[in-house]
C-alpha cells in the first residue's frame, strides 16, 4: 500500500458510531418522555421514522436547500408527523434533548480507537465532516479521540460541504499537506470518497454500515477497521 503522511477521516458514521449513539438517545426519550402515550407504542417506530426523516432533511442540507435551524425543528415535527401527533412543545423538547445528549455518547466503531492510537505516532491525522460545528468537537471528546487530530475542519467552516472539492482543499492547506501523500477515510460514496477522489485524494470506502454499496471507484474499500489498520501498516 502507498506510504501517506496525511489521513483525513470522515466523523459521522465513520469514526463514531453515529447510529448506536442515536438510536441510544431516541430510546431514552421516548421512555422519559411517555412518547407511548402519544401513540408511538414503541422506541423502534420512532427510530424508524426518524431516521428516514431526517436523512432526507440532511441531503437538502448538504445541497443549500435548508439551513441547519430549519432541519434542527422539522425533523422532530415531522417525524412525529409521521404518528398524527401535532404537538410543537414536544417536538421542541425532543430536538433540544436529542440535540444535548445524542453528541456526548462515546461509541466508536470497532478497531477505530486502536488504529488512531497507532497511527497517530507517524501520521498526521484530521477530521473532515459535514456536520453542525458546535457538537462535532463534543463528539470527539466524549468518546476520547480529540487528541489524536490535527485539524479538524466542518463545512460550516469551510464554506462548503463535502462532496465540493473546496472543503478538502481547505483541510490540506491548513494541514500543510498535497493531495499525492493524502488518504481520506469515509463511508459517504458520493460526499467522501466521491469528493476525495474529486479532490485529487486517494479514498478508503468504510463499508461497515448496513446498506453501504461499496464505491467501485475507490482506492481501497474496508468493511471493518482492523482491515484499514492492516492496509495502512501493511
Amino acid at each position: 500500500m502507498k506510504r501517506y503522511r496525511h489521513i483525513f477521516f470522515d466523523l459521522d458514521h465513520t469514526l463514531w458510531d453515529f447510529r448506536t449513539n442515536s438510536r441510544a438517545t431516541l430510546r431514552e426519550l421516548h421512555a422519559e418522555l411517555g412518547l407511548a402515550e402519544h401513540g408511538i407504542d414503541d422506541a423502534d417506530e420512532l427510530i424508524d421514522a426518524y431516521e428516514e426523516v431526517n436523512a432526507g432533511l440532511w441531503r437538502r442540507y448538504e445541497q443549500g436547500r435548508i439551513p441547519k435551524e430549519v432541519l434542527r425543528v422539522l425533523r422532530f415535527r415531522n417525524t412525529l408527523g409521521r404518528f398524527g401527533v401535532r404537538d410543537e412543545r414536544l417536538a421542541h423538547r425532543l430536538a433540544t434533548d436529542y440535540l444535548d445528549r445524542s453528541p456526548r455518547k462515546p461509541a466508536l466503531h470497532a478497531g477505530v480507537r486502536a488504529l488512531l492510537e497507532d497511527l497517530a505516532t507517524d501520521h498526521a491525522l484530521h477530521i473532515i465532516t459535514n456536520g453542525f460545528q458546535e457538537v462535532q468537537g463534543i463528539k470527539l471528546e466524549s468518546s476520547g479521540i480529540a487528541s489524536h487530530f490535527d485539524v479538524v475542519l466542518t463545512s460550516e467552516q469551510a464554506g462548503a460541504a463535502k462532496p465540493d472539492p473546496r472543503i478538502f482543499r481547505r483541510a490540506m492547506d491548513l494541514a500543510g499537506a498535497v493531495a499525492e501523500e493524502s488518504l481520506m477515510v469515509g463511508d459517504d460514496a458520493r460526499n467522501d470518497t466521491g469528493g476525495a477522489r474529486g479532490a485529487g485524494l486517494d479514498q478508503a470506502h468504510f463499508i461497515g454500515e448496513p446498506g453501504t454499496e461499496p464505491d467501485a471507484e475507490a482506492t481501497y474499500r474496508f468493511a471493518h477497521f482492523a482491515e484499514l489498520h492492516r492496509l495502512l501498516r501493511g
